[in-house]
């Protein structure tokens, strides 16, 4: 098993907690002082994770476009999400996740476009973007901690 993607499913684990312990009113709520809710921080960490891991290797990931355009950096929450959509999101959890790992043991990640992100660093190959993953989901754990407080 990978080390970085270990990490990753961890994280996950903590993600589908709150998806299985919060209401939908919950997940959906955006306290004041936040651009966000719980259920969209999440769905960007999915969304994040296929971005900087596939579409940067030149390769395809397993989410559709929609749900890019959605999640992706630069978006913010703009309406609650049904029941429906919010279970896609956790059917998403893990599944990417074991597909990245059958890639990086098939070494399907042989080429990566270099990218340099937010905090400065710049991802050369796919091991730091897995590395870099863990550093955002943290990030957004965070937030998630802290919508949960303020909800």
């Amino acid at each position: 098993m990978h080390y970085g993607i270990d990490i990753t499913r961890k994280n996950r684990v903590l993600f589908e907690k709150f998806i299985n312990t919060l209401s939908l009113e919950q997940l959906n709520k955006v306290p004041d002082g936040f651009n966000n809710n719980i259920i969209w921080n999440i769905a960007h960490c999915i969304v994040t994770q296929q971005l900087l891991v596939y579409k940067l290797s030149n390769l395809e990931g397993v989410l559709s476009d929609e749900m890019i355009a959605t999640y992706r950096k630069g978006t913010k929450t703009e309406r609650d999400l049904s029941l429906a959509e919010v279970n896609e999101i956790k059917g998403l959890l893990f599944s990417p996740l074991d597909q990245t790992e059958e890639d990086y043991v098939a070494k399907k990640f042989e080429t990566y476009n270099e990218y340099t992100v937010s905090t400065g660093s710049t991802l050369t190959n796919v091991d730091e973007a897995l590395a870099f993953n863990n550093f955002h989901e943290g990030i957004h754990l965070g937030y998630i901690l802290a919508l949960k407080r303020a909800l």
